[in-house]
């Protein structure tokens, strides 16, 4: 099997700065010497230069940190290279933080400080202490999202700590601004206690529009969510499970148009059911999907699994009434045989391209376990119509960054209250559309992220969803009241019967 770690990445650049001797072939033995190293040198600059020495930056992505120090040493090897400095570029760019705050205004005078702060701010004040809405007029409310972690469940990583997780969330935060000018601040809170962290979120919720949920470890992830949706009134939004839901609804829609499938027809096998794995079967299962089959650690997930049917209130139970209508049993490879599409959130290389090739023909293949996916992916090619993966190294990547900006652009500027499944559906049916017919083809069912439109689509798409909730909730409300009348003119007729009646029997 193909060793997915293999190949040099720019996560793992570095630039060394060193002198060499001003010979004709010093460069190219030192671009040699990297790449029979196994680096890949991607830039290299001259700095300063005299009749017999150069100063170079030679920069060169390594496989790790290990392999790194490695082409260091293999630099340090050529004869005459003296090396000055190395820097890691991606620490490089963490450096500081990846976030600062700017004031929109100017303040260059005592006229500029007397609106900004005292006294001019105290009728700001007074004006949102009498009408509270219009705090998304006057403050950045309307445009601001927390990120909210409690660095229990983050990327591949796992429990890792609030401080830990803070470069993960500032990056999260760094992709709202770039992709869909939103103001988003990491809040990394330091307690696993479930109860605390809802008292914190709603504490700190009106500074906020909205809330982004981020790896927080299931299955508290969805008491949490649960709770802070049925309590605030902003969308609260868990990324790990609906982001990567409404992608890989996105991205399935396009395969299956590649492959010729329809969605309501096609058996679906999921590997992993925590948060993604469950939102995702039920965003499938919300756009017409029948037949969803999950499995985990334990194998097959059915309702008449030992530990299943033995805590009928589970999370893992909930989703077993919903799925596996054919109640397959046994293991996830069983479960795989004549499958159409494998879509897999869970663990590295558990799966073979043997075991692909047991699918239906024309399979699909999500392997989405970052950064080692379930199965090799030129292994899966061989024997699956389509294949993606969550790494950007590879065709098809599925990543949340194609959603999450979107969608968030779109509740804020509908003022929306909250994030229903619909809203979810428009999203997956925008992000999807954006790749037109004539550019679908097996190695090309999602957009890049830097297609300038994608963010816009998605929002405009949200928008209109939560607009059209809108307006479904108040006619049912008008219907509720209209309904409410009629139940009390009844009880009326009805009392006003039985007076009768009891007149009459009088």
């Amino acid at each position: 099997m193909t060793c997915m770690s293999a190949q040099p990445s720019v996560s793992n650049s570095i630039t060394v700065r060193l002198e060499l001797p001003g010979r004709a072939t010093a460069v190219s033995e030192l671009t040699g010497c990297v790449e029979r190293a196994g680096g890949l040198v991607t830039a290299l600059d001259i700095t300063h230069s005299d009749n017999d020495r150069l100063r170079v930056d030679v920069t060169a992505a390594a496989r790790d940190g290990d392999h790194a120090d490695e082409l260091v040493e293999a630099m340090r090897g050529v004869e005459g290279v003296e090396i000055h400095k190395v820097s890691d570029r991606t620490f490089l760019a963490h450096l500081g933080g990846k976030l600062k705050i700017e004031s929109k205004v100017p303040i260059r005078n005592r006229d500029d400080l007397s609106m900004v702060y005292t006294p001019g701010v105290a009728r700001v004040c007074l004006a949102i202490a009498e009408n509270p809405e219009d705090a998304r007029r006057l403050t950045i409310k309307r445009n601001t999202v927390a990120v909210v972690t409690d660095g229990t469940a983050v990327l591949g990583l796992g429990d890792i700590g609030p401080l830990a997780a803070m470069p993960v969330m500032e990056g999260k935060a760094a992709l709202f601004k770039r992709f869909a000018d939103i103001d988003a601040f990491p809040i990394c809170l330091d307690t696993k206690d479930s109860d605390e962290i809802v008292r914190t979120v709603k504490a700190i919720a009106p500074v906020f529009a909205g809330i982004n949920l981020e790896d927080i470890s299931a299955p508290r992830c969805f008491e949490i969510e649960r709770r802070l949706r049925d309590e605030l009134d902003i969308p609260v939004f868990h990324d790990d499970q609906h982001g990567t839901a409404i992608v890989v609804l996105a991205a399935l829609r396009n395969a299956l148009r590649v492959v010729g499938k329809e969605l309501k027809d096609v058996r679906i096998v999921q590997s992993g059911a925590g948060a993604a794995g469950t939102a995702i079967a039920l965003l499938l299962l919300h756009a017409g999907a029948t037949d969803v089959v999950l499995a985990d650690i334990n194998g097959v997930v059915r309702s008449d699994r030992s530990d299943i049917a033995g805590d009928p209130d589970s999370d893992l139970a909930k989703i077993a009434k919903h799925t596996n209508p054919r109640q397959v049993s046994g293991t996830l490879k069983d479960a795989l045989r004549d499958a159409d599409v494998f879509i897999g959130v869970s663990a590295p290389n558990i799966l073979t391209g043997d075991d692909i090739a047991t699918m239906a023909d024309d399979a699909i293949v999500f392997a989405l376990a970052n950064p080692t996916p379930e199965v090799d992916p030129a292994d899966a090619a061989k024997h699956a119509k389509v294949v993606a993966t969550g790494r950007s190294d590879f065709a098809n990547q599925i990543n949340n960054v194609l959603v999450f900006p979107g969608v968030f652009r779109g509740l804020l500027d509908a003022a929306a209250s909250k994030v229903t499944l619909d809203v979810m559906l428009a999203a997956s049916r925008a992000l999807s559309d954006v790749v037109k017919p004539e550019e679908l083809n097996p190695a090309y069912i999602v957009p890049s992220v830097f297609q300038p439109d994608v963010s816009k689509v998605v929002a405009a798409a949200v928008a209109e969803a939560v607009k059209a909730d809108q307006t479904e909730n108040a006619h049912s409300g008008a219907a509720g009241a209209d309904n409410a009348h009629l139940a009390t003119d009844d009880d009326a007729t009805a009392v006003a019967d039985d007076q009768a009646g009891t007149r009459s029997g009088e």
